[in-house]
């Protein structure tokens, strides 16, 4: 019994310091929520300028002859662009989007089409090299923060290939921030780009802003382009940010709550091998006592 009591005392401490480190986690995510929720809404207006100018120039005619806007005749190849976390611990956050990707991918190559994996994240990396995916980039390290460099390294190298045709389609997979309790896996097109021409989005009554251009639309809008997937890009690694923080609050608040549970019924696991060592014990002086009474 002594031998029982001493594992679940160390058990039982064990799972205490669990629990310091998950409810430590869990409050350092609840703190950086709020600081990637800023950082989404302080680079929304500059995506919403470029987005109008763009909008503007395809309106008028300057995207013919584009290829970031020119769909191709036939797609033969698909790039799957896939934004995930560089590190675990935030329940389903990772598994989602890679799955969601990953299904789309087979469901596209039983139909003959070719694929190209770009992964943003180490978990995307570790995922698909461990089950012998062809891997064309991995970029990591900035899934915590990503900066808007990091947009534009990606971009560069998505749209390179795509112009120069060794892709036909690039879907962009990430995680759509709706609020600390909402999120959810989406997937985008990302390239050729849809550009909405209409003004279906603006309020009724709304004046829209002319532009007049120099040089041409059409120059304008090829140097303008690459700089609108940047913050395309850039917008959906905020957002993947933001939803891993409040994925993995979530997951370690449930961790935080089983360890507390496991504690409370290991501690009256413990109290019970205590009360049945003291009851023996007690039972085996009682006994001596006994058998000595009767000697007399």
């Amino acid at each position: 019994m002594a031998g029982q009591e001493r594992v679940l005392r160390r058990r039982i401490k064990t799972m205490q310091s669990t629990k310091k480190i998950t409810r430590a986690m869990e409050l350092i995510a609840a703190t950086r929520i709020v600081k990637a929720q800023q950082r989404v809404q302080a680079a929304r207006p500059y995506a919403e300028q470029i987005t109008a100018v763009v909008q503007s120039l395809a309106a008028g005619g300057a995207g013919a002859g584009q290829a970031l806007l020119s769909p191709r005749s036939e797609v033969r190849k698909i790039t799957y662009l896939i934004v995930v976390g560089d590190r675990g611990l935030c329940g389903g956050y990772n598994s989602n989007v890679i799955r969601m990707a990953e299904r789309a991918l087979q469901a596209n190559r039983s139909n003959g089409k070719e694929y190209s994996l770009v992964l943003c994240g180490k978990k995307a990396e570790d995922y698909f090299r461990f089950r012998k995916y062809t891997i064309d980039a991995a970029f990591k390290g900035f899934s915590d923060k990503p900066a808007y460099e990091n947009a534009r390294e990606v971009v560069e190298f998505v749209a390179a290939k795509f112009e120069a045709e060794e892709t036909d389609q690039v879907e962009l997979f990430y995680t759509q921030f709706l609020s600390a309790g909402s999120q959810r896996a989406v997937q985008r097109r990302f390239m050729p780009m849809e550009i909405d021409t209409g003004d279906s989005t603006r309020p009724t009554g709304e004046l829209q802003a002319s532009y007049e251009f120099e040089p041409e639309p059409g120059v304008i809008l090829g140097s303008i382009l690459p700089r609108y997937l940047e913050s395309r890009l850039y917008a959906a690694m905020l957002d993947a940010t933001a939803s891993e923080y409040a994925n993995r609050q979530r997951a370690m608040k449930s961790a935080t709550d089983n360890a507390g549970d496991l504690i409370l019924n290991l501690s009256r696991q413990m109290n019970q091998a205590r009360q049945a060592a003291i009851t023996t014990e007690i039972m085996e002086i009682v006994g001596g006592a006994e058998a000595l009474g009767s000697d007399k």
